[in-house]
């Protein structure tokens, strides 16, 4: 049984390698705004669980597709060929070492058809239809391979309709997809309408859909054991130093305070990159007006605002959590200064004064059993500094689960915000019971495991899909 290889064919700078680099998940697929960037012929295998699915072949773009069709036309009407004989013309044409050199690009995209893959052909559903582009489809239509259309909205769908009409003509099948804007369900139907290119292909086809769809929800859940692992390891942290006989312990809370703000930053960082390599996204550059919401400061009175609960739910969070909610708290956050997101109105303005007053972590002195003391700053009985985590790291989950590997720009952050579903009454009372259990006992592997199918059904939520 053969893998179903598709060749990505069309114009020059119409998103070939944009919708290989989103159909087979790989960012080393060359992208540039400049027409002519890819050269030569390569293929991309789509991989999960170490198993090839299918097979992308990113071609060049076609350069003189009228040359080659009248190559074509003459060499049938010279030696009488019929339309069974045109497949081996173009075969013909690929191997002639003469035309290879004259016609190069063409070359290149046409022996992967040759070959035997079927043709994937790209055209920009933002630009109008043009005579033009009939010559290129024409020779596609020469090497009998199945074949569909996709077009690609690259900067909108002013001219998608006269696109379906023209190449419902040429092509079996049409499709409209975004390919760096797409979403995961819609990539999902494209690999389905592959499948109908070619009978032999269609169950390893539908197989691929039901095993990107069981990957997809073992991400899911692998990204809910980083976040509460995190969650549970930021509830667990404290920082400590040793006090020098006589020396007050009051010289050292604005250096633990630092470091114990620094330590629970880190540890978020951390997860988020686990979260992105679990989604096989190793090098995101988060979008600079967003790096205050969720990069610059975890302790930001905005992120705050936006991510945590409001003080009535917080208040009944803690009397439901027990140990979150009590106990002096002796060191105030401090340093709170980004507002990002400025116009929040009177109401979130109160509310960033009432959260300005909290504190975060205790500071206390602690007498060591062979002697001496510490000083030590946590861990943090806040309330709402778990929910504060949570929320941020479903909104980066949001956005990092749904971004596809066309997309090369910075990470804009913003984009998942929508995406999170509100918190029920329920839940948050859930939730805060599981936080205190795990304050309490930090190392309890079942109480990591509880909080983490409760993350997960999150996740599941912000996704529109059921809870595992």
């Amino acid at each position: 049984m053969t893998t179903p290889v598709f060749a990505v064919v069309g114009h020059p700078n119409k998103g070939k390698s944009s919708l290989v680099a989103t159909l087979a998940r790989d960012d080393s697929v060359h992208i540039a705004p400049d027409p002519g960037t890819t050269r030569r012929a390569r293929a991309y295998p789509m991989r999960v669980g170490g198993r090839v699915l299918y097979t992308l072949v990113d071609t060049p773009g076609f350069q003189r597709a009228r040359r080659v069709l009248a190559w074509l036309r003459e060499t049938a009407e010279r030696e009488q060929a019929s339309a069974a004989d045109r497949p081996e013309l173009v075969a013909r044409f690929v191997r002639s070492p003469e035309l290879a050199a004259r016609h190069p690009d063409e070359h290149e995209l046409l022996a992967p058809i040759v070959e035997g893959a079927s043709i994937l052909y790209v055209v920009d559903g933002s630009v109008p239809y043009g005579r033009e582009y009939e010559p290129e489809m024409e020779v596609l239509r020469w090497t009998g391979q199945p074949s569909m259309a996709v077009v690609n909205p690259i900067r909108g769908a002013a001219h998608v309709d006269a696109w379906q009409k023209a190449l419902g003509q040429y092509f079996r099948i049409v499709r409209v997809l975004d390919a760096v804007r797409s979403e995961f369900d819609e990539r999902l139907d494209l690999l389905r309408a592959f499948g109908e290119l070619r009978e032999d292909w269609r169950d390893q086809l539908l197989e691929a859909v039901d095993a990107l769809g069981r990957e997809r929800a073992q991400r899911r859940t692998r990204s809910a054991q980083i976040i509460a692992s995190a969650i549970a390891e930021v509830l667990a942290h404290a920082e400590e130093q040793r006090l020098e006989p006589g020396e007050l312990p009051e010289t050292h809370h604005a250096e633990l305070s630092q470091r114990y703000e620094a330590a629970l930053r880190g540890m978020e960082r951390r997860a988020r990159r686990d979260v992105e390599a679990v989604y096989d996204h190793r090098e995101l550059i988060a979008h600079e007006s967003e790096l205050e919401l969720l990069e610059a400061d975890l302790f930001d009175e905005d992120s705050w605002l936006v991510f945590g609960l409001r003080r009535s739910d917080v208040l009944a969070a803690g009397a439901a959590g027990g140990a979150l909610g009590g106990g002096a708290l002796d060191l105030a956050v401090g340093g709170a200064s980004l507002f990002a997101g400025a116009a929040l109105g009177a109401a979130a303005g109160a509310a960033a004064g009432w959260w300005s007053s909290r504190k975060l972590a205790q500071l206390r002195v602690v007498d060591q059993p062979l002697g001496g003391r510490l000083v030590r700053c946590g861990p943090s009985r806040n309330p709402n500094l778990p929910f504060v985590l949570l929320g941020r790291a479903r909104h980066h989950h949001a956005v990092v689960a749904g971004r596809t590997h066309a997309e090369r720009g910075e990470v804009d952050l913003e984009a998942g915000r929508d995406a999170r579903a509100p918190l029920e009454p329920g839940t948050r009372t859930q939730l805060a019971r599981q936080f205190a259990r795990l304050a309490r006992t930090p190392g309890d592997a079942g109480a990591r495991a509880e909080l983490a199918r409760s993350v997960e059904s999150l996740l599941a939520a912000d996704e529109g899909r059921p809870a595992p």
